[in-house]
């Protein structure tokens, strides 16, 4: 069990993405330029059909929503979540501009405490996001509810740094650079905290979800 406290921990990561959303919202064409092609996968994975009502985790700055969204057309639905007004902002720009405002709504909040209607999704999508979650079987099973009988779940998550060299550089660059705390363990929020497929397996399983 992690001893992070978790109203600071959420409050702490509220406001370290609300500061760099401007960043996010300069240059995210570049990096949609690598990450769509994950955001297209987990589409695929969670065979998203027309019509369908879909629910997107740590959404960002819209994605994989808005990609989802040229999907399921007119008729489905989409609410994305985040714990960052400003990223939401952002998101909602986005949606705005490709007229995707009717399909998409934006709901604020962290995943293990949010108000999600159960039953009601057919598909869930999480694009890195999970290794953000602090009580993460809590989190898993406010998903897991919200999906009808039958509906996936598909999230993309880092594997161990030897296997992801580009955002380990990146990290270890803001750890020596900024004088800041080492990346957490595996057993706390961390870009590496679900690279161990077998606690992640586990985890899913322990929530109720078929693996």
């Amino acid at each position: 069990m992690t001893t992070l406290d978790s109203k600071q921990y959420k409050e702490a990561e509220r406001q370290r993405w609300d500061s760099v959303a401007s960043n996010w919202q300069k240059w995210w064409k570049t990096i949609e330029m690598g990450a769509e092609k994950v955001s297209s996968w987990l589409i695929e994975l969670a065979e998203i059909k027309p019509g369908y009502r879909v629910l997107d985790i740590a959404t960002g700055i819209g994605e994989p929503a808005i990609t989802a969204a040229n999907q399921i057309g007119n008729y489905g639905y989409i609410l994305a979540t985040d714990i960052s007004p400003q990223m939401l902002s952002v998101a909602k720009q986005r949606a705005i501009s490709l007229g995707l405002e009717n399909v998409i709504e934006f709901k604020e909040g962290d995943t293990e405490t949010i108000d999600l209607p159960s039953s009601t999704f057919d598909a869930v999508l999480c694009r890195w996001g999970m290794t953000l979650f602090l009580d993460f079987d809590t989190g898993l099973f406010n998903i897991n509810r919200s999906l009808v009988d039958g509906g996936r779940f598909a999230a993309a998550v880092w594997s161990s740094a030897d296997k992801v060299p580009a955002l380990a550089i990146a990290v270890n660059t803001v750890v020596n650079e900024g004088n800041s705390p080492p990346p957490p363990s595996l057993k706390v929020p961390g870009p590496f905290s679900l690279s161990n497929e077998n606690v992640l397996n586990n985890h899913f399983i322990k929530s109720g979800s078929e693996v």
